[in-house]
C-alpha cells in the first residue's frame, strides 16, 4: 500500500473513531439522566414525554453509527481495492470520452454510490420515525420523493458540471478560478431556483389565509423592515409530524415558509416569536456571512483539485490511469475524500452557527419586546420534535448548530 493511500486509511478511520467516541459518549450521558432529568428540563418536558425524547436520541444515535459504519465501509471497499477506477473505466467504456458525455460518468457513480444509503433511509422513515409517531408518508411518496430527487439532481448538475469540464478543457491553467465562479454562481442561483420552482415539486405551499395571525406577521415583519414577498404555509404533515419554520431567497424573491405543523402546534404570539427569530438571521447579516465563508472554503477547494489535476500520484495512488488534465478522476475522488479534512473543522463551524443563534434570539426577544413567547415556542418545538435536552456537551460543541433548550434560555434570561 502506497503512502497516499496508508493517508487515505489513517483519516477514514480516524474519522470514523471520533464519530464513535463522539456517540458512545452522548449515549452515556444521555442514560445517566434518563431517570433523574435536570431541574430545568423538568418544566419543558413530562415524565412521559422525556423518557421517550430519551429513546428517540438513544435510537437515532444507532442508526447514525450504522450509517457511519457503511459509508466507511464503502469507502474502504472501493477506493484502495482500485474498484471505484473499474467502474469508472466501465463506463467511460461503454458511455465514450466525448467531452458531452462525461457528466453521465459523475453522475451515474454518484447514484451507484447512493444505492447502499437506500435501506437506511427507508428503516429512518418507516421504522424509527413511525415508532416515534413521526412518520405521515407513504411507500408511495417516498419512493416517488427518492425519483424525482434523482431525476432533478441530473437536471440541475449534467448542465453544472458540463460547464466545469468545457472550462477546464478551454482555460487548463485558471480552471480552477473560474470553475469557483461558475460553481458559487450555481449557488446563488439556487438560493432563488429551490424554493421557486424546486421545494414545490415535493410540497405544495399555500399563502398563509387573511386572519389575526397573517395581519400580526405582516406587521411584525413591516416594524422589523423585512420586506417579505409573501408568508406560505407548506403541507410538511404529509410527510412527518416534525415541525419548522424558515425563510428563503433573498430581494423580491424572498419567502417565509412556515410549516402547517408548526401553525397548528403554536399560538400566533408564539409563532410571532419564531418569525421575529427568523428574520434576526437576515436582518443581522448571517446569510450573507455564511455564504462568504462557503466561498473560501470552496475556493480553497477548486485550488486544491488544480493542484491535485497536476498530480499523477493522486489519482494514480487509488487505481486510476493518470492523464494530464483528465478531470473526472480528480472531481470524483475529491468529492468522496473532502469529507475526511472538512470533518475536522465541524466543532469551528457549529461554534459560529450557535452565535448566530444566540443573536437571532436576542433580536426576536428585542422585537417582541419579551422573551417569554420566544421560550415557550421553543420549548413547544423541543417538545413535540422530541428534542435531546441533555446532550453531553462535548458533542452539542461538536454536532449542534443550535444551542440547547437549556442554554438558550439561560442566555434569554441573562440578556
Amino acid at each position: 500500500m502506497n503512502t497516499v493511500l496508508v493517508v487515505f486509511v489513517v483519516l477514514l478511520l480516524a474519522k470514523f473513531a471520533a464519530e464513535g467516541a463522539l456517540e458512545f459518549l452522548n449515549r452515556r450521558h444521555v442514560r445517566a439522566y434518563a431517570g433523574n432529568p435536570p431541574e430545568a428540563c423538568r418544566e419543558i418536558m413530562d415524565d412521559t414525554t422525556y423518557r421517550k425524547s430519551v429513546n428517540y436520541t438513544l435510537a437515532k444515535s444507532r442508526l447514525g453509527m450504522i450509517e457511519s459504519g457503511v459509508s466507511t465501509a464503502v469507502l474502504l471497499l472501493l477506493l484502495p481495492t482500485g474498484w471505484l477506477a473499474a467502474i469508472y473505466g466501465l463506463l467511460s467504456g461503454w458511455i465514450g470520452e466525448a467531452l458531452w458525455l462525461q457528466p453521465s460518468i459523475l453522475i451515474g457513480i454518484g447514484l451507484l454510490l447512493a444505492l447502499p444509503e437506500l435501506p437506511l433511509d427507508w428503516w429512518a422513515q418507516f421504522r424509527l420515525e413511525e415508532r416515534f409517531g413521526f412518520n405521515k408518508s407513504t411507500p408511495r411518496i417516498w419512493w416517488t420523493d427518492k425519483v424525482k430527487g434523482a431525476l432533478v439532481g441530473v437536471v440541475l448538475y449534467y448542465p453544472l458540471l458540463l460547464a466545469l469540464l468545457w472550462i477546464v478543457e478551454t482555460l487548463p491553467r485558471t480552471w480552477w478560478l473560474w470553475g469557483f465562479v461558475l460553481v458559487f454562481g450555481f449557488m446563488l442561483a439556487m438560493m432563488v431556483i429551490y424554493p421557486m420552482f424546486i421545494m414545490p415539486l415535493f410540497n405544495r405551499f399555500d399563502p398563509l389565509p387573511e386572519g389575526s395571525l397573517r395581519r400580526r406577521l405582516i406587521d411584525l415583519a413591516d416594524r422589523a423592515r423585512f420586506p417579505a414577498r409573501t408568508i406560505l404555509v407548506m403541507d410538511g404533515s404529509r410527510r412527518s409530524r416534525h415541525s419548522n419554520a424558515f425563510f428563503t431567497g433573498f430581494g423580491r424573491f424572498r419567502r417565509i415558509v412556515l410549516y402547517d405543523t408548526l401553525v397548528e402546534q403554536m399560538e400566533e404570539e408564539e409563532l410571532e416569536a419564531v418569525l421575529a427569530h427568523e428574520i434576526g438571521h437576515y436582518k443581522l447579516r448571517h446569510i450573507p456571512r455564511l455564504l462568504g465563508v462557503s466561498a473560501v472554503f470552496l475556493l480553497l477547494g477548486f485550488w486544491a483539485m488544480g493542484m491535485l489535476l497536476e498530480a499523477p500520484w493522486f489519482a494514480g495512488a487509488f487505481g486510476f490511469a493518470w492523464e494530464a488534465g483528465q478531470i473526472v478522476p480528480v472531481l470524483l475522488l475529491f468529492s468522496l475524500l473532502a469529507g475526511l479534512i472538512t470533518f475536522w473543522f465541524t466543532p469551528l463551524f457549529s461554534h459560529w452557527s450557535r452565535t448566530f443563534e444566540y443573536e437571532a434570539d436576542n433580536f426576536a426577544r428585542e422585537a417582541i419586546g419579551s422573551s417569554k413567547p420566544l421560550v415557550r415556542a421553543l420549548r413547544k418545538l423541543h417538545r413535540e420534535n422530541l428534542s435531546n435536552l441533555t446532550p453531553h456537551p462535548i458533542y452539542s460543541r461538536v454536532y449542534y448548530s443550535h444551542p440547547t433548550l437549556v442554554e438558550r434560555e439561560a442566555a434569554l434570561r441573562n440578556s
